[in-house]
């Protein structure tokens, strides 16, 4: 059976930055045949749940109130791909616009819901490892 990183929030686990959730049904039923294994890059990295909003700034990682997370970030993003090459995944789906696992499109810095081309800090980290990322919005892509 394949393995594939799947964002834990996606699969219902209570770990984004407000103590939610984000379950994604068609996430959930289009990875039945697989042996999915939940990261949070951010939980993993040491920051807690809940935990102040963060957005990429630059080359850094900044939560509303100021603080630089950009080492726990990063920390998290290094444990998801050793976790990933440890289990031979060949993808990962992650959650949009995150700025851990946001491919593609990520909120800008200004904490105003503006969007802007980047990648989380997990995803960039996966993709540059040869491992596919796809955010949830992209799993009809998916030929399972």
């Amino acid at each position: 059976m394949k393995s594939v990183l799947v964002s834990a929030c996606l699969l219902g686990e209570k770990c984004r930055y407000d103590g939610r959730s984000k379950p994604n049904e068609a996430v959930i039923n289009k990875l039945k045949e697989y042996n999915v294994i939940p990261i949070c890059p951010e939980v993993m990295g040491g920051l807690s749940t809940p935990r102040n909003p963060s957005e990429i700034i630059g080359d850094k990682v900044i939560m509303i109130n100021g603080r630089d997370v950009t080492l726990e970030y990063k920390r998290g993003a290094e444990i998801a791909l050793n976790i990933a090459l440890k289990n031979k995944c060949e993808f990962a789906i992650l959650k949009a616009r995150s700025p851990s696992c946001g491919k593609g499109l990520i909120y800008d810095g200004t904490y105003s819901g503006t969007l802007t081309k980047g990648n989380g800090i997990c995803a960039e980290l996966l993709m540059k490892n040869g491992i596919a990322v796809l955010d949830e919005e992209e799993i009809e892509k998916l030929d399972l």
